[in-house]
């Protein structure tokens, strides 16, 4: 929708809490039939998640600049998962070896809001949502690459409480235009390079969306000129286009399935164009050209929170892995329009394989990824395991991404570690302390050798490039 200018007796209290908790759990291990109870969500509950009423928090925006520049500097990693969405970074930009003493070094440094929202890289900018608690307001924050100075700041005023971090979603940006989705679901497309007010989208009141538990965690995708979004209320998925802000298609939801934690994951699927998403009832893949639903798969659902992004494999195959003692499940999408099928091919109990956060890696040919005990795997695409880390190098639920053969991996503390991202074994490169802080959990970006971290209130700049 387009949007105006911005201006924007004893014994029973521990009774009925041991009775409470019960309950909670059952429902969460699904012992109660679905619409009998809604579970409620601590924290999320009373702060104002599915609240329509007044004026929408997008009509109450506001732009400040700032005396920060776009850097003159090569690199692109343009929203979640880079420019292919795949983690792997396409640069050739030679990256250090081995780290000396007090390397990698820190370019720059940012203090922020609680949260995991990592950066999204283009033409000298660094584009982030955050939170500002003493404004109480969601915001989009242009930084320059160069020095981490501000350039502009979007925001407007939102309630949101500290439930494991504020801010969890990566921006989508192009030459001309920056989206982001925030905390509850409101998207804004601004002027990349201005900051410039767009067009807004507030999911919740536009299509019944509903908040998921710690927030929204799905980052959007720009495709061409239109940008996928998965509302999961009145419709499962949308396009809407860039320029104007126009649905140009709806697909329907009559399952009911909820917005979870998962990004949509474009994928050509026996010669068709697709876009893939986990709702928190099952798997979908909708066809790119009309938001046609091709298939769905109610074999992979998670019944607490469903996280890691679905992972394209050759041969028309998705891998799919969450926590919570799921494990994992390879998919095979077979047929053709009419007779579209999802088939399981093999299951990985969460021993074997499960990722709780962090989206696996497929890199030639192999599946890298961090299973429930913090080890780095080694998956080959029939689910065998050929390596792990070991329990020497546990990584909890930190992000890592590929670059130049080399696999870079964080743990909850901000220890960095650089292996051989190769089938033939973990081979430990070099490890260092990079981070401060606890949590850094939010997902990193490479651009021309730097590389970008966050911890739950910091964001770094790590120049990783050989001398």
């Amino acid at each position: 929708m387009k949007r105006p200018p911005l201006i924007l007796a004893k014994f029973l209290p521990a009774t009925l809490a041991c009775v409470a908790v019960g309950l909670l759990a059952y429902v969460w291990l699904g012992g109660l039939p679905d619409g009998w109870v809604s579970l409620r969500i601590p924290f999320l509950d009373g702060d104002g998640a599915g609240d329509t009423s007044g004026p929408s928090p997008l009509e109450k925006a506001t732009l400040t600049m700032s005396g920060g520049t776009a850097a003159d500097l090569p690199g692109a990693w343009p929203g979640f998962r880079g420019p292919n969405r795949d983690a792997i970074s396409p640069e050739d930009t030679p990256l250090a070896d081995v780290w000396a003493p007090g390397e990698p070094k820190a370019v720059w440094s940012v203090d922020t809001g609680e949260g995991h929202a990592g950066a999204a890289v283009l033409n000298g900018r660094v584009y982030l949502i955050d939170y500002d608690r003493a404004a109480k307001a969601d915001a989009l924050r242009c930084l320059s690459l160069a020095d981490g100075k501000e350039i502009w700041k979007f925001s407007y005023p939102l309630s949101v409480k500290r439930n494991h971090g504020m801010s969890r979603t990566i921006p989508a940006v192009t030459h001309k235009h920056v989206v982001s989705l925030g905390p509850k679901c409101h998207v804004s497309c601004l002027d990349a390079a201005s900051g410039k007010f767009q067009w807004g989208i507030d999911l919740v009141r536009e299509y019944g969306t509903t908040v998921p538990a710690w927030y929204a965690g799905q980052c959007p995708l720009i495709d061409g000129d239109r940008v996928i979004l998965a509302p999961a209320g009145s419709s499962l998925m949308i396009a809407v286009e860039i320029s104007t802000g126009k649905v140009l298609w709806k697909t329907p939801n009559p399952r009911d399935w909820k917005m979870t934690h998962v990004s949509i994951t474009p994928m050509d699927i026996a010669g068709r164009k697709t876009y893939i998403y986990c709702g928190h009832r099952g798997v979908s893949g909708v066809a790119a050209d009309d938001g046609s639903e091709l298939w769905f798969t109610t074999d992979w659902k998670i019944s607490i929170a469903t996280v890691p992004s679905p992972v394209p494999v050759p041969d028309n195959r998705i891998f799919l892995s969450g926590g919570y003692e799921a494990g994992s499940l390879m998919l095979e999408i077979t047929g053709k329009d009419g007779a579209w099928q999802a088939k399981p091919v093999f299951r990985l109990d969460a021993d074997t394989f499960g990722a709780t956060q962090q989206t696996p890696i497929l890199h030639d040919g192999h599946l890298y990824g961090v299973r429930p005990n913090g080890e780095l795997v080694c998956l080959n695409l029939q689910g065998k395991v050929l390596w792990t880390s070991g329990t020497r190098h546990r990584f909890g639920l930190g992000p890592f991404l590929v670059a130049n053969g080399k696999i870079l991996v964080m743990d909850d503390k901000g220890q960095l570690t650089m292996a051989q991202a190769a089938p033939e074994g973990f081979k430990l490169l070099a490890s260092a302390k990079v981070l401060d802080g606890h949590d850094a959990w939010g997902p990193m970006a490479m651009v021309g050798g730097r590389l970008i971290v966050r911890d739950l209130t910091r964001m770094v700049c790590l120049d990783l490039r050989k001398k």
